[in-house]
């Protein structure tokens, strides 16, 4: 694959952040994902992180000025200079088009790949969620869980359901999810280099990552 910026879209709980790992592997590019680096904040009980606890707990999407300076520094670091894989980032049109404006200057065009799910298929995955707090590994106890129960195979560490995982909370997120970011989808099916959609409802992760891989690496 020339180098890229791989922009991976999908309604929240879709399966982005286990796309994007591995992809991550796949590609031998970064993953960067904007809500593990806020819940890293969170968990840090700083500043930052006591603000997007409060937004987290009322379902609500963290302020465009915040993250944009996130990503802008995280793009930055020499591991991106041959491209990068974004998941949770951009999800309001404000940072899609800073997003652009960042990538045109760097020579980078952007792949989107565009995950449809239903919802209430996501809502029946949510429940059975868990993650790492240790290194933030992602399992499902229905589709992929871990081969001790409630342990990450990584580290032994005991895995946790996340507190924005709950279905009022998820709903409140579809909703936001609707409003600000679908309309993106849109966006970038006309003005990106490549854009795909691929049907995430139904395959195996593997067999998802095989197939949006596949779609990637073409010329």
């Amino acid at each position: 694959m020339t180098s890229a910026a791989v922009i991976l879209f999908g309604p929240p709980g879709s399966g982005k952040g286990t796309q994007a790992k591995l992809l991550a592997g796949s590609l031998g590019i970064p993953h960067i994902s904007t809500g593990d680096i806020l819940r890293e904040h969170v968990a840090a009980g700083d500043e930052l992180g006591r603000q997007v606890q409060a937004i987290m707990r009322a379902g609500k999407l963290a302020p465009d000025e915040l993250v944009n300076q996130i990503v802008e520094a995280r793009i930055s670091r020499p591991d991106c200079a041959a491209g990068f894989i974004l998941d949770g980032y951009p999800r309001t049109l404000p940072q899609a088009l800073l997003l652009e404006g960042l990538l045109e200057r760097r020579g980078l065009p952007e792949v989107v790949v565009n995950l449809a799910v239903d919802y209430n298929i996501i809502v029946a995955r949510i429940s059975s969620r868990r993650q790492c707090p240790q290194c933030g590994s992602v399992y499902n106890l229905i589709s992929n869980p871990p081969q001790s129960a409630d342990v990450c195979d990584r580290d032994g560490v005991r895995l946790q359901a996340r507190e924005d995982d709950s279905e009022a909370v998820m709903r409140k997120r579809f909703e936001a999810y609707e409003r600000e970011t679908l309309p993106l989808v849109e966006h970038f099916r006309t003005s990106a280099r490549r854009f795909h959609e691929v049907n995430g409802s139904q395959r195996a992760p593997e067999e998802l990552v095989r197939r949006i891989c596949g779609l990637i690496q073409q010329e």
